[in-house]
């Protein structure tokens, strides 16, 4: 009688089991859940500027100034390295990157504050900054720039070296407002445009 009751009492327990396993009629999944669907990607692509390695070290000598493109066609004519001025009377001796009035202009080379100048004889608030380089034999003047920096002082490519001005009020029949950017080698002005190269870089970033 021992047994038996025993054996009433595990199918009774074995009974109890099997319906804690089931829910309306249906067996109780025991399968992990499932991960959760990957969350969407939001690609962006951008243009970083890359400057030439001149001396061979793995590092750049030079930078955009404003890390934009060069200024295209406007009211004033083109941005680009020997561009035509004044009705063909003398080429631009530089490239125009364009900028945002008031955004910081990083300096196009390493070297020392040779000069602090006005773009034009006639106008006091527009100014220039003039580099050199005498490792690299290399002078450069970024033109509109309200300088943070002054004569004497040392900068590294790409440090910041003061702010972009307007140029609306000197040219207002709307022009690109931009940072002049000119290089010279030994003396001799070089096109910009083949010491500093764009490339795209894409991000990816998860979508809120």
């Amino acid at each position: 009688m021992i047994g038996i009751g025993a054996a009433i009492v595990s199918l009774g327990i074995a009974e109890a089991a099997v319906r804690a396993e089931t829910l309306d009629g249906h067996p109780l999944s025991t399968a992990p859940a499932s991960a959760p669907p990957p969350a969407a990607l939001t690609v962006r692509t951008r243009l970083v500027w890359e400057g030439a390695d001149l001396d061979g070290d793995g590092r750049a000598d030079i930078a955009n100034p404003t890390g934009q493109a060069p200024r295209g066609e406007d009211a004033y004519g083109e941005g680009r390295f020997h561009a035509s001025r004044d009705g063909g009377a003398r080429d631009h001796e530089g490239v125009d990157y364009i900028a945002t009035a008031g955004q910081t202009v990083d300096a196009p080379i390493s070297g020392y504050v040779t000069k602090i100048g006005f773009a034009y004889p006639d106008d006091q608030t527009l100014k220039f900054v003039e580099i050199e380089n005498p490792a690299l034999h290399l002078t450069a003047r970024a033109f509109y720039v309200d300088p943070d920096v002054a004569v004497g002082d040392t900068v590294a490519v790409g440090q910041p070296i003061g702010h972009a001005h307007s140029l609306q009020r000197r040219y207002p029949l709307g022009i690109t407002d931009h940072i002049h950017l000119e290089i010279a080698e030994r003396g001799r002005k070089v096109d910009a445009e083949t010491l500093i190269a764009a490339r795209v870089e894409t991000d990816r970033i998860a979508a809120d």
